[in-house]
């Protein structure tokens, strides 16, 4: 009985345990889901802002939007189409660690134009401008080269894999239109003009040349087959009997 009670007590620790990691995961899984959706949420507000201040704002101001906007956009472009293509191939690896070594540089470059776009300064602004020109210019060429490399690698991947596809259906419909018959090797073909020229030239030539037997017809009703071959064939609407045994003359 005692080791009922210990079996029973076991039981119920480990579906407590159990119960317990499903709820930490559960509600791991949606303290991430929820993260996510701010995130997104955040960085659909902060493009909007900027979208809306690169034309509200003109001159400096306007075009430090401008700057932010873009190298957002492009940075977030190349992180989605190498995390969605690495997965399938493994060649993207060493792209991916390159990325985030310009993302770091990416991210230090926003908040330098992100504390650009609050300088009450306008004259520092434009003095600061051409300098994180050229900077934003040279991280989005970097990040537009990585995510272009990688699109064109998987478009000649999906060609590459097409074509072969291709091939190999075009050999397999051939392979199931190929009905006809292959005739043994040495064997001459026979023509219909052949098979039409034998018969006559056959024929009235001598003993040696005879007709194919055709093939026997029906009887009709009420009659028997001919049996041929025998002394004692008969014929349709003959009966049958045994001819006389002719007799001795001597």
């Amino acid at each position: 009985m005692e080791a009922v009670a210990v079996i029973v007590a076991l039981i119920f620790a480990v579906l407590v345990a159990l119960g317990v990691i499903a709820t930490v995961k559960t509600v791991r899984a949606v303290k991430r889901g929820v993260d996510r959706t701010v995130t997104q949420a955040r960085r659909t507000v902060e493009d909007t802002r900027l979208k809306a201040r690169q034309y509200v704002q003109p001159g400096a101001a306007g075009e430090v939007a401008q700057l932010r906007l873009s190298l957002r956009t492009s940075m977030r472009a190349t992180q989605d189409a190498l995390r969605l293509a690495a997965p399938e191939d493994a060649s993207l690896s060493e792209a991916l660690q390159l990325f985030e070594r310009l993302s770091a540089h990416g991210h230090e470059l926003d908040e330098e134009l992100r504390r650009l776009e609050a300088e009450p300064d306008r004259e520092r602004i434009a003095a600061c401008l051409p300098e994180l020109r050229e900077r934003t210019e040279r991280v989005r060429e970097s990040a537009d080269s990585l995510r272009w490399a990688a699109q064109d690698r998987a478009r000649r991947f999906a060609e590459d894999d097409l074509e072969a596809l291709s091939g190999q259906i075009r050999m397999e419909a051939g392979a199931l239109r190929h009905w006809t018959v292959e005739e043994p090797e040495g064997a001459a073909p026979a023509s219909a003009s052949d098979g039409a020229a034998a018969p006559a030239s056959g024929r009235g030539s001598g003993p040696a040349a005879h007709p194919e037997p055709g093939p026997a017809a029906e009887p009709a009703a009420g009659e028997r087959p001919a049996i041929t071959g025998g002394a004692e064939a008969w014929q349709p609407g003959y009966s049958w009997q045994k001819t006389h045994r002719p007799e001795s003359t001597t």
